[in-house]
């Protein structure tokens, strides 16, 4: 096995003390008034002879490990790992790394994971934040954790966040769909009590209301995480194929879209002839799928990389609050009667 090279080998390669070898590897010269020429010498060396710092003494010198913990709802969904690669690059872009993990919307896997991470001693969090998850915000708070939270928040505590604005981005898709001429809208929500979610819901009222559209408690429907495939048999040929069916369904995530749109073709109905679609967030399977469809698109490129900007201000130190809400575009195609 070759010997791993140290400090002390790239000091007596040069003849210099091992002292200001470390001051230059550690970007320190300027401070210890290193002559840029020996700077220059001691970095080639330490290149040729292949040095790899130890990350861990360093790491225990500088109280950092240039690592960042990542938590998201569902690493599989398309949208999360979108974002999760963003992150991944833009921390690495600034000499981090990042470690992932998936709370499956559950408290106690959040909190499971918000543990785990700061055991390996993370710098800083950025979270997805799951149902019922405020205490473990306001710990992060109390002991002073820098953390960032994507894709929802809590409005009653102050805190970092990156998310986008749900109101307004369900209030154009369901004014879209009014002015493409349908007047029967449903939506299909998660059961949950997130900001985010309430408000998709919100959207999708008021535009029914300013609309003048006269709305029905049957054609907004909420299926739970646990039971999601149960809750869309049931709810999607409810909404179709009943007295009382809609002629447009707004689907709140790609998830219930991609899971709704394979029930929707085994009952025949064809879109959008029969019925018009819009979907939030978009899918590579929506490419596939023989009607295009309208979707909501979030700006992940923007969240991925605000959110670790403020995460690494937050880690050194920078007191100040960041609320970053950002605008969606609606993308138009076949499935809303385009």
């Amino acid at each position: 096995m070759k010997k791993k090279v140290l400090l002390k080998d790239i000091a007596q390669e040069l003849g210099v003390s091992t002292a200001l070898v470390s001051y230059v590897l550690n970007n320190k010269e300027k401070e210890s008034r290193v002559g840029k020429e020996i700077a220059e010498r001691i970095r080639k060396t330490a290149e040729e002879l292949n040095y790899q710092p130890n990350q861990i003494a360093k790491s225990l010198k500088s109280g950092k490990t240039n690592t960042l913990g990542l938590i998201v709802a569902d690493i599989s969904n398309p949208f999360f790992a979108q974002i999760a690669r963003i992150i991944e690059d833009e921390a690495n872009k600034n000499g981090f790394t990042v470690i992932f993990g998936s709370s499956d919307e559950k408290a106690e896997k959040s909190w499971d994971l918000i543990n785990a991470l700061l055991n390996k001693q993370v710098d800083g969090l950025i979270i997805a934040p799951s149902e019922y998850s405020e205490e473990q915000v306001l710990y992060l708070e109390k002991h002073a954790i820098p953390f960032v939270l994507i894709d929802r928040y809590f409005p009653e505590i102050k805190s970092n966040y990156v998310a986008i604005d749900n109101y307004e981005a369900a209030y154009n898709a369901i004014t879209h769909l009014i002015r493409k001429g349908y007047k029967q809208i449903g939506m299909i929500a998660y059961e949950t009590q997130l900001f985010h979610m309430q408000e998709r819901k919100r959207g999708y009222l008021d535009a029914l209301h300013d609309g003048g559209v006269v709305s029905s408690e049957l054609w907004l429907k909420e299926a739970r995480h646990s039971m999601v495939k149960e809750d869309l048999e049931l709810f999607i040929p409810e909404m179709l194929i009943t007295e009382n069916k809609v002629d447009a369904i707004f689907f709140a995530t790609n998830t219930l879209a991609i899971r709704g749109l394979k029930i929707i073709d085994s009952l025949n109905v064809k879109i959008p002839k029969d019925i018009g679609i819009v979907s939030f967030d978009e899918g590579e399977a929506f490419d596939f799928y023989y009607c295009p469809l309208t979707y909501v698109r979030q700006p992940v490129e923007d969240i991925g990389k605000n959110a670790v900007q403020i995460l690494l201000a937050s880690i050194k130190k920078d007191e100040k609050i960041s609320h970053v809400l950002l605008n969606t575009q609606l993308v138009i195609r076949k499935s809303s009667g385009s």
